[in-house]
């Protein structure tokens, strides 16, 4: 799959230095101007697959931009503008250096550790006689650490995050609100598509007036996962797998060919075909994410459309 964007070397006007991500690459500009871009590389268990994923970063961008736009009456956030489908531009901020997750149901990370018989997860209780993706009384909110790429995220309680300093309890309590306050949103624009969000992650920075915003991605299906509402209650009563939308079915196809980010274990070949299965994917997700039809973004030279589209932008900033 030669068109896809997996790694990126622009230099643009005013560049000082260039973070890599696991999926984003963020150019840090002068005059406090960040241009991040959402390659098509595919993260699963914090280990990046060796291949990319066609229109992958322009998917993952759309739905972010369009979901911070969203989201923006109740929460700031960096976003100045989107000059190409794979980027972001906004204003720098410096990174808190945890990971907001949030859960309204039990699955995925908390499934796995509530079925090894852990009834605690970031120092938050987990109620007895739950089955697999069943509601929780009420979204809990269970931090991880951020890790650099090629590293782990580790799960951490708010109490951790304290002790340690990570950051300021006064900040964290903004944290904490924030992140309720988006995913109430999100759980009611979710719902309008006729979808359940069902946990996600959300990224907070403070900028060089001390103003707490959010960054990066948001409710994107890296970030998230969805349940279709339409069935939900007759499969949990049945036992059953739900019906979801998110990239669980990459980390699933990876479990099921003994791939989970342990050491020894080796990547399984992705294939041409199983690759554009994950793409077709990622564009259903969009389109049912978002209640819009997903367009094609010429991918014929995306690092020349990049770069043209973002000096543009720059060049409108003088």
């Amino acid at each position: 799959m030669s068109n896809t964007i997996i790694d990126t070397n622009f230099n643009f006007p005013g560049q000082q230095h260039l973070y890599k991500g696991k999926v984003r690459e963020v150019y840090h500009l002068e005059n406090n101007i960040l241009v991040m871009v959402a390659t098509d590389r595919l993260s699963a268990f914090d280990v990046v697959m060796p291949k990319g994923i066609p229109y992958k970063g322009q998917i993952l961008n759309q739905i972010a931009t369009k979901m911070m736009a969203d989201t923006a009456d109740i929460v700031p956030n960096w976003l100045m503008a989107t000059p190409d489908p794979n980027v972001a531009v906004g204003f720098a901020c410096e990174p808190f250096k945890v990971e907001m997750v949030i859960r309204g149901y039990l699955s995925g990370h908390a499934a796995r550790e509530y079925k090894l018989g852990k009834r605690m997860l970031c120092g938050v209780p987990m109620p007895h006689g739950m089955s697999e993706n069943d509601k929780f009384p009420a979204p809990i909110i269970t931090p991880a650490t951020k890790a650099e790429m090629g590293d782990h995220d580790e799960d951490i309680s708010r109490e951790g995050i304290l002790e340690r300093e990570i950051v300021s309890e006064e900040d964290y309590l903004v944290l904490e609100k924030y992140t309720k306050a988006l995913f109430q949103r999100g759980t009611e624009i979710a719902a309008k598509r006729g979808l359940i969000l069902v946990d996600t992650k959300y990224e907070f920075g403070k900028t060089k007036d001390g103003k707490i915003v959010l960054i990066d991605e948001i409710h994107t299906p890296d970030s998230s996962r969805y349940f279709y509402a339409q069935g939900y209650g007759e499969r949990q009563n049945r036992g059953e797998a739900q019906k979801q939308l998110s990239k669980e079915f990459v980390r699933q196809w990876l479990i099921s060919n003994n791939f989970q980010g342990l050491k020894g274990q080796v990547v399984p070949e992705m294939t041409d075909d199983y690759i554009q299965t994950v793409s077709d994917r990622y564009i259903e997700l969009y389109e049912n994410i978002t209640g819009e039809k997903f367009i094609k973004a010429d991918i014929s030279d995306i690092q020349s459309r990049i770069e043209k589209n973002v000096l543009g932008y720059l060049s409108s900033l003088k």
